[in-house]
């Protein structure tokens, strides 16, 4: 799929139950388009656009240019930023293929959200917050899913490039192989 940040382009849905809160795998092949933009760009979220709340709110974007850390990738909740990435991904000529992986109930809070970027484990960030053990995430929650955007209406935060082959697994942690 191809998203023009110009056109406000995302694909959504909005589980009628909820899944597994606590344990998932979201996987995309990605290729960044216009990255001067000032606003941070959503892979994808859950959010339902009413209240501020970690339960209610997680993304996988890549952070604006005000940002310090600019065209990082971030795993974020509404006031946690639980990973930055110290690589940025700035070449809009390559395809990546990104697997996150939560699993809070794994007892070793290092292990509770893995980054994988072309098959290798990122372990250089920014920034690091583990989720606590047990936490229940927006994804898999009945709140709004997008791929491409955010349910955020004052900055939805559009994706600017192509996203192919995007899976989330509900119930299992998986590695990229």
């Amino acid at each position: 799929l191809m998203f023009d940040e110009g056109d406000t382009p995302y694909l959504h849905r909005t589980p009628g139950s909820d899944g597994n809160r606590k344990t998932w795998t979201f996987s995309a092949w990605f290729k960044r388009g216009n990255i001067t933009t000032s606003a941070s760009q959503q892979v994808f979220a859950a959010y339902d656009d009413s209240s501020a709340s970690n339960a209610t709110w997680l993304s996988c974007y890549f952070r604006g240019s005000t940002a310090s850390d600019t065209d990082a990738l971030s795993v974020s909740a509404w006031d946690t930023n639980y990973r930055i990435t110290s690589r940025l991904f700035r070449d809009v000529s390559a395809w990546y293929h990104l697997v996150v992986a939560l699993d809070t109930t794994d007892s070793t809070a290092g292990d509770r959200l893995k980054i994988y970027i072309n098959g290798v484990q990122e372990t250089s960030f920014s920034t690091t917050n583990n989720p606590a053990e047990d936490f229940d995430s927006a994804i898999n929650s009945t709140v709004q899913h997008r791929i491409g955007s955010v349910n955020y209406s004052p900055n939805p935060s559009h994706f600017d490039g192509y996203l192919a082959e995007v899976h989330l697994i509900d119930g299992t942690a998986l590695t990229p192989s």
